[in-house]
């Protein structure tokens, strides 16, 4: 499999639905073509969703224990979910982020990134490097999320590093040594959830009062705080150092001329954080003249296909407002569409509004680094130094 070679890959030729091995040697159908994609995507009953949360490098008996330690579940829930329960939990959680209590929180966000701003312009005005990943983009998401469904009390870096370790754990090729350190570190956290999912209140709750199990309101807030808030937190470091990069758009933003939201739809298009996605095949059908026996298993490439240039007019431009910017993937389709996209794209308005102006006449120190992942990019810094002269 390609991991964290996708970016490099992305450009190169590829068929509209592609046969390859994995690192462990198990075959997957790449699906590259954005009309394919979403056909998937669209159809949950041939290409249900059971697969989505199967770790990418098999667990060990070892590893499989210390979770099992720890009572750790992931039932059918959201992400994972292809029974008759979905749409009810979709619709609780759905509730508590609906685009009005999303918007209620712009004014409280835009005041915070303001804030931040403008301690990291004073240290780029000294020379002194900032990393706008640690220092700007990390927490946000986060923070913005405990404003909207009540979660445990847990310290921030706590549960940035579960969900990172989370991340690791299912969707990147690990050796055994590394398996076990992360399974001991996502059980850990795991017994968080399940104690609170027991007697918290807001979203866990609801979904109790509903008559969901303990396990299905531990699956619903393990898939909020993964999804929820770790991949905006990375697509707002991913942007950003797009944009580092992107003097016009930049010069665009100031005077008006560039819309903040079309920058923030070129950045799902063409630097999203979740790069594919998987699917299984429950019966015999055909992809692009490409047949898939039921069972395989189906990787849809949702970066390659917000470059399609069936699509997009200038795919490999960064041209926000262009033709085809907004029909990308970056949130799925379908039934399993991300509940969140509301709020990842209010956060990301905001910081693109709020810190743009920070990127011009900096120097890039360290670009963001992505691990090797299937799923995930997952960068890990953005630092950025300024020139030591004060801007008028």
């Amino acid at each position: 499999m390609l991991f964290s070679s996708w970016g490099s890959a992305v450009q190169a030729p590829w068929p509209d639905v592609a046969e390859v091995s994995d690192h462990v040697g198990v075959r997957h159908l790449v699906v590259t073509r954005h009309a394919l994609v979403r056909q998937v995507l669209a159809d949950p009953v041939t290409y249900p969703p059971d697969n989505a949360l199967d770790a990418v490098t098999p667990m060990p008996v070892t590893a499989l224990r210390v979770l099992a330690g720890h009572r750790f579940r992931l039932p059918p829930t959201l992400a994972n979910n292809s029974g008759a329960s979905h749409p009810e939990i979709r619709a609780i959680v759905a509730a508590a982020l609906r685009p009005e209590r999303v918007a209620a929180q712009r004014p409280w966000l835009t005041a915070l990134v303001r804030d931040r701003v403008a301690r990291l312009g004073a240290r780029l005005d000294t020379g002194e490097p900032v990393d706008l990943y640690a220092d700007l983009a990390a927490d946000l998401p986060l923070l913005v999320l405990a404003r909207l469904v009540e979660l445990p009390d847990t310290p921030v870096g706590a549960v940035k590093e579960f969900a990172r370790a989370a991340l690791e754990l299912f969707w990147a090729p690990l050796d055994t040594d590394r398996q076990l350190a992360l399974a001991a570190e996502v059980g850990r956290f795991h017994r968080v959830l399940r104690d609170f999912a027991a007697t918290g209140g807001g979203l866990a709750g609801e979904l109790r009062a509903a008559g969901h199990s303990s396990d299905v309101v531990v699956g619903a807030l393990f898939f909020l705080l993964v999804a929820g808030q770790e991949t905006t937190s990375q697509f707002l470091t991913l942007l950003l150092h797009r944009l580092a990069g992107e003097p016009a758009v930049r010069a665009g933003l100031r005077t008006g001329e560039v819309a903040v939201a079309d920058v923030v739809e070129e950045g799902l298009r063409l630097e999203p954080p979740i790069v594919t996605w998987r699917r299984v095949a429950a019966a015999d059908s055909t992809l692009g003249g490409t047949a898939v026996p039921a069972g395989s298993s189906l990787v849809l490439w949702l970066g390659r296909a917000g470059r399609d240039p069936a699509v997009v007019e200038t795919p490999d431009e960064f041209r926000p407002g262009q033709r085809g910017s907004r029909r990308h993937l970056s949130f799925g389709a379908g039934a399993h569409r991300c509940v969140g996209d509301v709020l990842a794209r209010m956060e990301a308005a905001v910081v693109v509004a709020e810190a743009a102006p920070l990127l011009d006449g900096v120097t890039v120190v360290r670009p963001p680094w992505c691990p090797d992942n299937l799923t995930f990019r997952m960068p890990d810094a953005f630092v950025v130094r300024g020139t030591g002269l004060t801007k008028s």
